[in-house]
């Protein structure tokens, strides 16, 4: 009997450049995560819609095209999943506080941050 292997936890990346946004999944990728990848905040409702209760993590950028930016989507995602491992990035200062548990990262974040978060998501 051969053993059951348990499903890869899904991570959702919101960054409208396709650049960090590639790195950031590829990182995730290694860590053996499943990557949604969205260009904006809309696109990655639209994924909270159907599928928060299934990921372990979130990373999005605070500037993102489209009338939602990354702060107001945070607020979004832990509304629909308050577990959900939330990541919030931007190169400025945040001027809107986070939600409850949602973490900041300057820009430029390291990669090693990246693969450490993702240890930590999956455990949670």
């Amino acid at each position: 009997m051969g053993q059951s292997r348990p499903f890869p936890a899904t991570a959702l990346v919101v960054e409208d450049d396709p650049m960090q946004r590639e790195m950031l999944s590829l990182l995730l990728e290694e860590s053996g995560y499943q990557v949604i990848q969205c260009e904006s905040a809309e696109a990655a409702e639209r994924v909270l819609e159907k599928s928060a209760g299934a990921l372990c993590l979130m990373v999005t950028d605070v500037q993102l095209a489209g009338r939602m930016n990354g702060v107001e989507l945070a607020h979004v995602a832990k509304g629909r999943n308050p577990k959900l491992d939330v990541v919030v990035t931007s190169g400025r200062p945040l001027n809107q506080p986070l939600p409850d548990g949602a973490k900041f990262w300057a820009k430029p974040w390291a990669p090693l941050d990246v693969l450490r978060e993702a240890e930590i998501a999956q455990v949670v």
